[in-house]
């Protein structure tokens, strides 16, 4: 399930949210135990009422829980949620490798770990926390993060040349490590017009997945992050075109539909065919 576009929060404690899972639109399904909860334990409870029978896996999307921190009543939820086996649990207020170490040691083996990245030490230690092939994807919390770099919220504007930086940075880095980044949750759901613009920034960047907070938004996520058909043939027509000239010693030549083609446009091809 590589191609994962949208991340929809689902409420933990919302029980007909929770029984509608598989008939909802995204990609991924992030079932929220944390900010917005009201009784942590109970959505706990409901969650282990709701899947007793059955493994999360067995569900047709891919399933992240989102636990609470891990000093407060993370560690616990993780105890149980092993049980249940989601696809990969999400791991809030990262600072520092032992946030991760300590995740690491409880978690089991089979089960990814994600993690927020929604600190001033969590987005400056980023590139130091691949520290296991389970941790694979970072979401960049900013809201959170500018309230730990004491900023304003309302710098979050489209041509904030430094909102721009926190973007490019934080999918860079996390692109060196080996993560996949996926773009900020964006809070004014009805606003769709201003989402649609900002996931256009984020695909221009380089993002590829955004976290959404409702139905419309995953439609235009998943209409946004969409793979082109066009690109993934031009992508096999240039692996094959290079591959006939290379075997008779042509690594370098100009091309009637796409122009030079050498070995780094031949290497961009085959990734585009492997992410596809």
């Amino acid at each position: 399930m590589k191609n994962l576009r949208s991340y929809l929060m689902v409420a933990g404690d919302k029980e007909k949210y929770l029984n509608k899972i598989d008939e909802l639109q995204c990609d991924a399904a992030m079932i929220n135990l944390e900010d917005g909860v009201g009784n942590k334990e109970e959505a706990l409870l409901l969650l282990k009422k709701i899947f007793k029978k059955t493994s999360l896996r067995e569900k047709n999307k891919f399933i992240i829980v989102r636990i609470n921190p891990l000093n407060e009543s993370g560690l616990k939820e993780i105890r149980e949620l092993n049980h249940l086996k989601p696809h990969a649990i999400r791991i809030p207020k990262i600072k520092t490798q032992q946030d991760i170490q300590d995740a690491l040691k409880f978690i089991d083996d089979d089960i990814e770990i994600h993690l927020s990245i929604e600190t001033k030490e969590g987005f400056e230690n980023l590139k130091n926390f691949k520290l296991d092939r389970r941790v694979t994807t970072v979401y960049l919390g900013i809201l959170d993060l500018l309230e730990s770099l004491n900023l304003p919220q309302s710098l979050i504007k489209l041509d904030n040349p430094m909102i721009e930086y926190i973007l490019s940075r934080f999918l860079i880095d996390s692109k060196i490590t080996g993560f996949k980044p996926i773009f900020f949750t964006y809070q004014e759901y009805k606003n769709e017009d201003e989402f649609v613009k900002w996931l256009l920034k984020g695909k221009s960047i380089g993002y590829e997945a955004t976290s959404c907070i409702s139905p419309g938004q995953v439609n235009i996520a998943n209409e946004i992050f969409k793979k082109d058909e066009d690109e993934l043939e031009k992508a096999k027509y240039i692996i094959k075109i290079f591959e006939e000239n290379r075997d008779n010693g042509i690594t370098g030549f100009s091309d009637l539909k796409f122009g030079f083609i050498d070995e780094p446009i031949y290497k961009n091809a085959k990734q585009i065919l492997k992410n596809f």
